[in-house]
C-alpha cells in the first residue's frame, strides 16, 4: 500500500493497481470565501492529472469537495466510482458523464476489487459527514474525517484498526489535540495526524501520542 498525503484532509492509496483518493483540496477555492484561508503551500500540480478509480467524500466543505479540483479527474468519460455522503454526492452529481455516483451515508458498505469500503459515523456540522475504513492488503484503514471526539463513533469501530488518519486542528468542529490523543487510545491505533499546515501554522509534530506518523505534503507517509 502506497498512501500519499495531498494536504489538509487529502489522501490517495494506491494498491492493486487501484488508485483511492480522498478529500482532495488542490485549488484555492476557499479562499475565496474566506480570505484567512488561504493556502500556505502551493499545489503540486502533478497530483490534478491522476486517473483516480475511486474518489471518497467523507462531507460537503469546500476543502474536501472541492469543484475546483474534482472537476480534474471527474469527466465525461472519466468512469470513476465515487462514495459520497448525502450533502456531498447531491453537489458532485453537477458532474455528468458516466461515473459511478454512490450515496455513500454511514453504515453503508461497498466492495470492489477486493477492496471493503464502510462508511462510518461522524461528529461535525455536516450532518451526514462519514468516517470511512479501507480494508486492503489484510489491514483496516480509517480515515475520521473531519470529526469531533463523540462516544458514539466508537460503536462503528471494529475491534483491530492497524493506521488513523485524523485531524487534530481542533478547529471547525474538529478534535484538538488532547481529544485526539484520547480517541487514539481508545482505539489503539498506528496515528497520522492531518488537516494543519495549510490554512495555519500548527506543528503536528505537536500532537503527543505514540505511535505516530507525522505526514509531509504531497510525500509518501511511511507506514
Amino acid at each position: 500500500m502506497k498512501i500519499t498525503w495531498l494536504g489538509q484532509a487529502g489522501l490517495l492509496f494506491e494498491t492493486g493497481g487501484q488508485r483511492i483518493v480522498v478529500d482532495p483540496y488542490l485549488s484555492d477555492s476557499v479562499a475565496k470565501l474566506n480570505p484567512q484561508s488561504k493556502r500556505r503551500v502551493p499545489v503540486e500540480e502533478k497530483f490534478l492529472y491522476i486517473k483516480p478509480d475511486v474518489i471518497i467524500l467523507t462531507h460537503n466543505h469546500g476543502d474536501h469537495t472541492d469543484m475546483e479540483t474534482l472537476c480534474h479527474y471527474l469527466t465525461e468519460d472519466s468512469g470513476v466510482l465515487v462514495l459520497a455522503s448525502k450533502n456531498a454526492w447531491a453537489r458532485v452529481r453537477e458532474f455528468k458523464g458516466d461515473n459511478n455516483y454512490v450515496m455513500f451515508n454511514c453504515h453503508t458498505t461497498w466492495t470492489e476489487h477486493g477492496i471493503t469500503y464502510k462508511a462510518v459515523k461522524a461528529e461535525h456540522s455536516d450532518e451526514f459527514a462519514i468516517g470511512v475504513l479501507v480494508e486492503a492488503e489484510g489491514k483496516t484503514y480509517y480515515i475520521t474525517g473531519d470529526t469531533l471526539y463523540n462516544e458514539e463513533i466508537f460503536a462503528d469501530l471494529p475491534e483491530k484498526i492497524d493506521y488513523v488518519f485524523l485531524p487534530i486542528n481542533g478547529y471547525g468542529n474538529n478534535m484538538n489535540m488532547a481529544d485526539a490523543q484520547t480517541f487514539c487510545k481508545r482505539i489503539d491505533a498506528t496515528a497520522i495526524p492531518m488537516h494543519c499546515g495549510l490554512f495555519d501554522d500548527i506543528d503536528m509534530q505537536g500532537f503527543e501520542y505514540e505511535p505516530k506518523r507525522v505526514p509531509q505534503f504531497f510525500e509518501e507517509i511511511t507506514l
